[in-house]
């Protein structure tokens, strides 16, 4: 890159991304900022915080001093996004938005714009790092453990990986919070976002009402004692705990099955209950960043987003699936989550479970 490279950053308003464009213009780059309004459903609600959001974004980028453009992917975030989102609570399964969110907008429809603006790069505040392979550009884990988001990249391809920059990869959050404060962002100590994607935290169940019909169904026990009854098997996941609604003597009950054939809720009590623990997975939906995948053998992949690598043996069952054989039982696996998968620091890649 050089000082007239063009790199497009997207301002969320959040203390992330406007460090990332800090750093990047202190850097010499022409530098100019994006904000994505991909939310209008309810955008007058308690809940929506694009205005504020957007407010702030317009503020940061004042005080970077860098210009800033308004764009909406509302249309593309409906059909891409969260059509899925809905798809796939109908059929029972769980699913991810944030990474569809990330491969579909902030690194599909926003490169795509950022593409026609000229630019020669995108970049976010994602805490990630990338790193050059034999096979391509490969996403590898920031610095930070604790807040590294390889997760929910690894549906990039190759070119995405290869038109974005990634300003944080070597920083921890609060090494972001103290520059944030020692340059005078207002946003230094602002919370970060959370709940579904673009969409933000609110309740759940109320809000999936919205779009989906309740259909209720009894919660049984795996030997087939009925002991509740649930709201729709879309508003559980595998492993959930609490809203069950059933209580009694002896250890918590745990989401265990869906049986949608029978609209019943399958719960059992204990933590380690074996319908809780498996040791393989399968996935499909693959995608990996390089431009090969890679071989059969032996990785460590995680389930979910806040959990420790396992160790696991890598086989296709076909060109789109996988079969993962872990050497230890993993917990509360669910379907329509992803399996990504690691090579030490490297995120390869990886799939939809099944």
């Amino acid at each position: 890159m050089t000082k007239t490279t063009k790199i497009i950053v997207g301002l969320s308003g959040g203390v992330d991304s406007s460090v990332s464009a800090y750093l990047l213009k202190q850097q010499g780059y022409d530098v100019h900022g994006v904000f994505m309004q991909n939310w209008e459903d309810d955008k007058d609600s308690e809940f929506c915080t694009i205005k504020q959001d957007s407010m702030d974004a317009i503020a940061i980028a004042d005080t970077i001093g860098i210009d800033i453009d308004i764009v909406n992917f509302a249309h593309e975030y409906k059909e891409r996004v969260f059509q899925h989102f809905l798809t796939e609570y109908q059929n029972g399964r769980t699913p991810n938005p944030d990474v569809f969110c990330n491969s579909e907008i902030k690194f599909k429809a926003f490169l795509d714009y950022a593409i026609t603006q000229k630019a020669d790069y995108i970049a976010t505040g994602h805490y990630v790092n990338k790193v050059i392979t034999n096979n391509g550009e490969c996403l590898a884990r920031a610095i930070d453990n604790n807040k590294d988001q390889s997760y929910f990249l690894y549906r990039l391809n190759q070119y995405q990986i290869s038109k974005s920059i990634f300003p944080l990869a070597t920083m921890t959050k609060p090494e972001v919070r103290q520059l944030a404060s020692k340059i005078g962002l207002t946003n230094a100590l602002k919370k970060d976002s959370t709940g579904i994607c673009f969409i933000g935290e609110r309740p759940f169940r109320e809000f999936l009402q919205q779009y989906m019909p309740i259909t209720e169904g009894n919660i049984i026990t795996p030997d087939g004692k009925v002991i509740g009854r649930h709201i729709g098997l879309m508003y559980y996941t595998i492993g959930q705990r609490k809203g069950l609604g059933i209580g009694g003597q002896g250890e918590p009950w745990f989401v265990a099955q869906k049986n949608l054939a029978t609209n019943e809720l399958i719960v059992v009590q204990g933590h380690n209950h074996p319908l809780l623990l498996n040791t393989e997975v399968i996935a499909n939906q693959l995608t990996f960043g390089q431009n090969n995948k890679p071989k059969e053998g032996y990785y460590t992949a995680k389930t979910r987003y806040r959990m420790q690598d396992a160790k696991c043996i890598l086989t296709y069952l076909s060109a789109d699936k996988i079969h993962l054989q872990f050497e230890t039982p993993q917990w509360a696996i669910t379907p329509g989550q992803s399996v990504v998968i690691y090579d030490q620091h490297l995120c390869l890649g990886g799939g939809i479970i099944m």
